[in-house]
């Protein structure tokens, strides 16, 4: 199971004032385990950066002038999510504004939607999990005792490496259950490894039986043989 955890950050809130995508960052997950392979790259969004957007993500126009614009590094963005299951926190937010991207290059590019990619939005799953309850980034991340303490700006992959973690957690666990079962295995093999060692270093008592109690084993055998069932007779001479 292939997934990919998606963040972007934009030059401002609403598409209907012609914002723009500035980064994208991902983080891909198979069988609930962080790979290592990420896609990342910032975007020269060919407008200016609304000062409230700059206050979150301080990334500034001067930083971006020799970005490629979002035509020219969609195609490899693509590739990266193709056949992936897209997880967001706040999905419509970044779905709209990367459909919104994929609309402005004419006749080439589908929307992305229910139809064509499975989206699960984490923000929607935090409030089903913790109703009435703060959900954002941040606040899951202390709630699942997640180290986000580099997170003084937002940034996509920081953030995407984070949902990460987040989502990991909220979905059954901070690792793999196969990592879990590895670790259980481990733990009962070194017990029963530890239980060998104590066995052959125990020494052992031998109590051998007195005069009185050697005397009734003969007569109980000497009982046994009147009745000609003694098979201890046989045990002796084989």
């Amino acid at each position: 199971m292939r997934q990919v955890v998606l963040d972007t950050e934009t030059t401002g809130l609403k598409i209907e004032d012609g914002h723009r995508i500035i980064e994208i960052g991902c983080i891909e997950l198979v069988n609930r385990k962080i790979t290592g392979r990420h896609y990342h790259q910032y975007i020269n969004p060919q407008r200016a950066i609304d000062e409230g957007a700059l206050a979150v993500h301080g990334i500034t126009n001067a930083f971006l002038m020799d970005k490629p614009i979002f035509s020219e590094m969609v195609e490899e963005f693509i590739q990266f999510i193709y056949g992936a299951e897209l997880i967001i926190h706040n999905a419509s937010f970044d779905i709209g504004f990367i459909n919104y991207e994929l609309s402005l290059i004419k006749n080439k590019w589908q929307p992305l939607n229910e139809e064509n990619t499975r989206i699960t939005d984490t923000l929607h799953l935090a409030r089903q999990l913790h109703a009435g309850q703060r959900n954002t980034l941040d606040a899951l991340c202390k709630r699942y005792t997640i180290d986000n303490s580099q997170r003084e700006l937002h940034g996509a992959l920081l953030d995407a490496n984070l949902l990460a973690k987040v989502y990991l957690a909220m979905t059954g666990g901070q690792g793999s259950l196969f990592e879990e079962l590895q670790r259980v295995d481990q733990l009962i093999q070194n017990a029963e490894e530890r239980s060998v060692v104590k066995l052959q270093t125990r020494q052992l008592h031998i109590l051998k039986a007195n005069s009185e109690e050697l005397l009734q084993h003969s007569e109980q055998l000497q009982k046994m043989r009147e009745k000609g069932k003694c098979i201890w007779d046989q045990v002796i001479t084989e």
